[in-house]
């Protein structure tokens, strides 16, 4: 997969839980977890509004772009 979600780096940083996050975004941790883990096919502007205003970030800190080999 070309876009990688570092979900997971910015939780660590914020030292936010997946549980706490869920909680402050409304989502419920196993779609969360989906999310972070890179399994999501897709993720609604609305939610990542919700997870930059949660953990104070931009989108561009969540999401990267690399090309695959």
């Amino acid at each position: 997969m070309s876009i990688i979600v570092n979900l997971d780096v910015m939780m660590a940083k914020r030292k936010m839980s997946l549980n706490e996050l869920s909680i402050l975004i409304d989502i419920t941790p196993a779609n969360l977890s989906i999310l972070k883990t890179g399994k999501a096919k897709a993720v609604r502007f609305s939610t990542l509004e919700a997870i930059c205003k949660a953990l104070d970030c931009q989108p561009g800190d969540i999401l990267e772009f690399r090309e695959e080999d």
